[in-house]
């Protein structure tokens, strides 16, 4: 694999990583200042919260298996 590739994945991580944390601020957010009145968004962000982390944990394990780490 090229080192542009391999910065390319690199890259992709970082993306779902902030996109991950951005997510799981807003499920926070919702826990904190929120509920119990909007417990109706809860399932939803919930959800987006965990597809966002399963995204960032799949680019990570093709970064490391790339890099060969």
């Amino acid at each position: 694999m090229t080192e542009e590739e391999l910065k390319k994945l690199e890259k992709d991580v970082k993306k779902n990583k902030r996109l991950a944390s951005e997510k799981a601020m807003e499920l926070h957010d919702l826990i904190e200042d929120r509920l119990p009145d909007a417990y109706g968004e809860l399932m939803g962000i919930a959800q987006a919260t965990f597809e966002a982390c399963q995204a960032w944990d799949e680019a990570n394990k093709k970064f490391l298996a790339a890099s060969g780490a």
